[in-house]
């Protein structure tokens, strides 16, 4: 099997030089190029095809919001992985919306970057427990309110099940192996999710399980 292509976006050279040393280290991945403006990013994942991009949001020609969703566009199979200092469940929301399978505050520690990266590669999505838990949170503050539905909109035991796992970041065949089910019969409940919920993509599946407090977070 072929080492993981990564790219990186980011405008700070020491920051970039930190991830180099930190990904080369990796037997399965490897660093093919590096931007530091936005603008450049569209002509060079054309260039290098890289499998994931790591990409900072505060740049100075372009917001990262932005240069995921013209990436997305232009590259429907490519996974981009926010590595930024903002916590926010704003910012948060705004990177999964463009098209983010990963979130990861540069504080974290580097075997959670290392994590993301193959989770994502994967087919699966990582989201950074301190992030994930407020947000969790505020969903259970709201219940507590009244002002959020407590009920699943008809989600079966099992779809329940998987939509958790899906949130957790597990691929289609990991959910399987926990779930001593069938590929085809895990792609099936996820299809019967989306249906019920209206949900067209993995990100609205995320988003629906953190509102209703479905994914697991670290203490």
């Amino acid at each position: 099997m072929g080492k993981i292509r990564v790219m990186l976006v980011d405008d700070h050279a020491i920051v970039r030089a930190g991830l180099r040393m930190l990904l080369q280290a990796q037997s399965d991945i490897e660093i093919v190029g590096e931007v530091e403006e936005g603008r450049a990013a569209l002509p060079k994942v054309r260039e290098l095809q890289p499998d994931i991009v790591l990409m900072d949001i505060t740049l100075p020609d372009m917001d990262g919001f932005e240069v995921t969703r013209q990436l997305k566009q232009a590259f429907a199979k490519i996974s981009i992985i926010a590595l930024t200092m903002h916590e926010s469940d704003e910012y948060f929301f705004k990177m999964l919306q463009a098209g983010a399978s990963g979130y990861v505050p540069k504080k974290a520690a580097p075997t959670d970057l290392v994590s993301a990266i193959r989770i994502v590669h994967e087919g699966g999505m990582f989201l950074y427990p301190s992030v994930a838990k407020a947000l969790v949170h505020d969903y259970l503050g709201r219940v507590e309110e009244g002002t959020a539905r407590e009920s699943y909109d008809g989600l079966t035991d099992r779809e329940q099940e998987v939509l958790k796992l899906i949130a957790d970041g597990l691929s289609n065949q990991e959910i399987a192996d926990k779930l001593t089910i069938s590929v085809k019969t895990v792609e099936r409940h996820r299809a019967n999710i989306m249906g019920k919920l209206n949900m067209h993509s993995r990100t609205e599946l995320v988003k629906y399980a953190i509102r209703k407090g479905l994914i697991e977070v670290e203490s």
